[in-house]
């Protein structure tokens, strides 16, 4: 069993992780990190992420993670 998880834009994928397993807080974190490397400062393009309300999008730190960046 394997895990895609992939940061979508309108004109393709800007950042993409596969686990062979499910992803986690921890791994998800691992992902959002690696997609921030990627992004731009707000307001140019590129520098907008949108997430559901999914468990593990609420790990400890995320939302200080993100604006820090």
């Amino acid at each position: 069993r394997y895990s895609m998880l992939p940061a979508l834009l309108l004109d393709g994928i800007l950042h993409a992780s596969i686990l062979p397993c499910s992803f986690t807080s921890d791994s998800f974190c691992i992902f959002i990190d690696g997609l921030l490397d990627e992004m731009n400062p707000y307001p140019s393009p590129n520098s907008v992420i949108i997430m559901n309300n999914a468990s593990i999008h609420k790990g400890p730190g995320m939302c200080e993670m993100i604006e820090e960046r």
